[in-house]
């Protein structure tokens, strides 16, 4: 059996003297989708935050059969991991190309010359965006600020990709796009971890999933088993799930 690309074993982390995470395990094959659904405050963000090394952690975090546990953000970064938050986080008075230039730092840092060439696989998955390449990021519509994040990160080239609560504050017909971009993704052999509320469109796109209450993993397993877990369509899906 090959090595998962990320491996997290026990992981503990919180706020000051808060633990919000209570030894988190789990793991990612490459070019695999998994996803981390539960209710609010169960510890999703923070698990992303903890990965990321935004928020500090004890436990284990493995890449590609390395340890980078004691690696900062910057390091990570540049190990190839993105995160894409909850918040976007966008400069919302600089342009849309400007915000996806800012993404290439990581490319440009390791040498490659080509890294703006990135910019039109960028507009390919997000027409949107290159009709709007000139206009400021603060003017989008809440679907076109979450493409330029996911489009921003991904201009770094990343091996992993972290998605914070994507589909967050979206009308429908918006959700179903980013998960069918996160679809596309999947097929670019880059690996997600996605973060969701949305169990039902989560668990539809994703390989893997794991089951996150009060700061501890309650259930796991193939995603497509845990769609029809009785538990899960309880407390997740809804009972018309399990007359679907």
């Amino acid at each position: 059996m090959s090595t998962p690309l990320l491996q997290v074993t026990d992981l503990r982390a919180g706020y000051g003297k808060a633990e919000v995470l209570h030894g988190i395990s789990l793991e990612a094959a490459k070019g695999s989708v998994i996803t981390v659904i539960g209710p609010n405050g169960a510890g999703k963000s923070t698990f992303l935050n903890s990965l990321m090394g935004i928020l500090p952690a004890q436990g284990q975090i493995e890449f590609a059969g390395q340890s980078i546990t004691e690696l900062t953000l910057e390091e990570r970064v540049m190990h190839g991991i993105a995160l894409v938050p909850e918040k976007r986080e966008l400069f919302g008075s600089m342009s849309v190309e400007d915000n996806l230039v800012l993404g290439g730092y990581r490319q440009m840092r390791l040498g490659n010359a080509q890294w703006r060439a990135r910019l039109d696989d960028v507009y390919d998955l997000f027409p949107r965006l290159q009709e709007r390449r000139l206009q400021e990021a603060g003017t989008l519509s809440g679907g076109e600020r979450q493409m330029l994040a996911v489009g921003r990160s991904l201009m770094s080239r990343p091996e992993v990709l972290m998605l914070d609560e994507p589909s967050l504050g979206l009308a429908p017909l918006i959700v179903k796009e980013i998960f069918a971009i996160i679809e596309t993704l999947r097929q670019t052999g880059v690996t997600i971890v996605l973060v969701e509320q949305n169990a039902r469109a989560a668990l539809a796109v994703a390989d893997h999933g794991y089951v996150l209450e009060m700061g501890d993993i309650s259930l796991h397993g193939a995603a497509s088993d845990l769609a029809q877990d009785a538990r899960v369509i309880d407390t997740y899906l809804g009972a018309a799930r399990a007359k679907a």
